[in-house]
């Protein structure tokens, strides 16, 4: 074990290596951007000094996981554990992956601007502060660096209406929702005494009960967290956010952004409010319901591609809210299992999606990949398998992610949200499969269709190496999903009374 003592400044800058690590890379692209951003090649340099400024954060996080570091002396504010680690190391891979499929596309697309590089490691920034915060007022911070960088990738194609009403619409809702989760924080606070994740939790054992105003603060968490994972009611911004952003944003902030969410959601309910589990455990449930029958059912009769995306991705969000109502070890593992099963499949999608049009890909239909499999057959088998892990079909990891939240509700005995995930994920097969059969059962509109439909290296690369880890943990789960367990039993304090079982 590597014992740090937070109390130091020495130990505290090696609590927070990966994320100094990535600030002062971002800050060389910055550097870079004030001398060479002019020509393609700026930017294209820019993209990979970004990308090898990932190298030192992710040695960090390694060096900082392998050692056992655990904290000495007083709590700290960012957690070190196991947990905060693997959500570190899911955050950079997600990071490279957008890297790559940006590198091609900002050329191909005429948007040649540097900073964009800069914006995505600060988001990323932002995200690792969100899925590390031990307490409420770094989890608020993290959630706005994170906000501002995003809101601005969102409308980065200045020349494209569609792009700068994504861009208005996320700022102003993203700003609703960050005016929600403040004042959750002021409550909780109010409640407490604290804005410690761990304090508020211990406070709450020996039987003290949450205070009704604290009650209120984590109902107006919620609210808040619900923004920013897309979840039904709090939804309506992803659609139009997704459709209009250029798509490798699109792919960002469907898994990057998404997985941040969830993971410090799952931080908050478990260590923050595990006592307090009869006051969000039906909230989450029903969140969780109306997002997967509003998700499916809405993206089964979407045209567009980027837009079936977009509610397909609120349908997971529900997935995701299911495992986060078990409260436990297993649900846990599960939800980080299928973020990194979800992730992966979908930042390969919104990659291969990204050389199927021009202009944002918002016109990208049906037709427009029929017979895909006969000019680009590699393409095709690639895009074939996303849906495939997206449906939950078995020998993909999506599938595995899928089973683990189910085995986690089943524990829990809550049949009827296993029942509702089954015959919604049956009905997100009418808008999956129609995709395959179009690139391999339809024929081509023209002679010369798809022509251009051909990835860059640094796409094909990592749309490859997403496509191969889908494949080999789907047909070989066991280490995904022992890993997964081992991961969670590192920051999980399980939930006590009706919940209370084996694997907890």
């Amino acid at each position: 074990m590597m014992p740090l003592d937070v109390r130091t400044p020495l130990g505290a800058a090696m609590a927070l290596l990966p994320e100094i690590a990535l600030t002062l890379g971002s800050l060389v692209v910055l550097l870079l951007n004030a001398w060479r951003h002019r020509t393609a090649a700026d930017s294209r340099m820019a993209g990979y000094v970004a990308l090898a400024s990932l190298v030192p954060s992710g040695l960090a996080v390694a060096l900082l996981w392998t050692g056992g570091a655990r904290p000495e002396g007083a709590p700290f504010m960012v957690a070190l554990d196991g947990f905060r680690f693997a959500a570190l190391g899911f955050i950079l891979l997600a990071t490279a992956a957008t890297i790559l499929l940006s590198l091609g596309y900002l050329e191909r697309e005429g948007l040649i601007a540097p900073e964009y590089y800069a914006l995505v490691l600060f988001a990323a920034i932002g995200m690792m502060f969100l899925v590390g915060a031990e307490d409420l007022i770094v989890l608020f911070l993290g959630l706005e660096v994170m906000s501002v960088a995003v809101y601005v990738l969102a409308g980065f194609n200045r020349g494209n209406v569609f792009s700068a009403e994504a861009a208005l619409k996320y700022f102003l809702i993203g700003a609703f929702a960050s005016a929600f989760l403040l004042y959750g924080i002021a409550l909780v606070w109010g409640a407490t005494g604290n804005t410690s994740l761990a304090a508020i939790g211990a406070g709450q054992t020996g039987g003290a009960a949450l205070p009704v105003i604290g009650k209120i603060g984590l109902g107006l968490l919620l609210i808040g967290m619900g923004f920013k994972v897309a979840s039904v009611p709090f939804h309506m911004w992803a659609p139009d956010v997704y459709d209009g952003a250029p798509t490798p944003v699109t792919g960002y902030m469907a898994t990057g952004v998404k997985a941040a969410g969830f993971l410090a959601l799952v931080r908050i309910l478990t260590v923050a409010f595990p006592e307090a589990h009869e006051a969000w455990q039906p909230v989450v449930a029903g969140l969780a319901i109306a997002t997967m029958v509003l998700g499916n059912l809405v993206a089964l009769s979407q045209r567009s591609l980027k837009r079936m995306l977009a509610y397909s991705s609120i349908a997971h969000a529900g997935y995701l809210l299911t495992a986060v109502w078990a409260g436990s070890r297993l649900g846990t593992a599960a939800t980080l299992l299928y973020l990194v099963a979800y992730g992966l499949t979908t930042l390969a999608a919104f990659g291969i999606l990204g050389v199927l049009g021009r202009g944002g890909e918002r016109e990208v239909t049906l037709d427009s990949i029929a017979g895909l499999a006969r000019r680009r057959p590699w393409l095709a088998f690639a895009f074939a398998v996303c849906m495939l892990s997206l449906l939950g079909f078995p020998g993909t990891l999506g599938f595995v992610g899928k089973w683990a939240i189910l085995a986690s509700v089943v524990e829990a005995r809550q049949l009827p949200l296993a029942v509702i995930l089954v015959v919604t994920s049956l009905i997100s097969a009418g808008y999956y499969l129609p995709v395959i059969m179009a690139t391999y059962m339809r024929e081509p509109g023209s002679a010369d269709a798809h022509a251009e439909a051909r990835l860059p290296r640094t796409a094909a690369a990592a749309v490859g190496v997403a496509i191969v880890l889908v494949l080999v943990f789907g047909v070989l789960p066991s280490a995904a999903l022992s890993s997964a367990v081992a991961t969670a039993g590192t920051m999980v304090q399980s939930i006590a009374g009706p919940l209370a079982g084996a694997g907890r």
